[in-house]
């Protein structure tokens, strides 16, 4: 059996983290899903500090920009300057279209930037689009 997929999710609305983790427990795929409510605490589980230590590194992220502390930009920044993190798969899943965060997203080497639905239904597939394209389709770095 293969090993589960590690998925680091960061985000803070209670409510998105239900369906999220929802979604993918009905997905095919095998995960293990990870959730941190702010910025610090990705950056802290991505260099195993504090409470962390013990975490594997994920094999695809889930990051809203909207989250305290560090936004989702700051965090992507910080990824994607780093050698060995910078080959996870960053997946912006947030509420903005705005142009200048999908912009400023892309800039910063965001490997997809998904819009949330509103409506549960469609939050729902989009998950699980994400799920078929980087989890079934596409080859993830070890």
């Amino acid at each position: 059996m293969l090993k589960p997929v590690h998925i680091l999710l960061v985000e803070d609305n209670e409510g998105d983290i239900v369906l999220t983790m929802d979604a993918f427990e009905e997905s095919k795929i095998n995960t293990n899903i990870s959730v941190v409510r702010n910025g610090q605490e990705a950056v802290d589980f991505l260099y195993k500090r504090d409470r962390y230590t013990e975490e594997n590194k994920p094999d695809l992220i889930l990051l809203d920009i909207n989250i305290p502390i560090l936004n989702g930009h700051e965090v992507l920044k910080i990824i994607k300057q780093d050698a060995e993190l910078k080959k996870i798969p960053v997946i912006m899943l947030t509420t903005s279209s705005n142009t200048r965060d999908i912009n400023l997203s892309y800039e910063n080497y965001a490997n997809s930037y998904v819009t949330k639905p509103i409506e549960m239904e469609d939050f729902l597939k989009a998950i699980l689009k994400i799920e078929e394209f980087w989890l079934q389709l596409c080859k993830l770095a070890d």
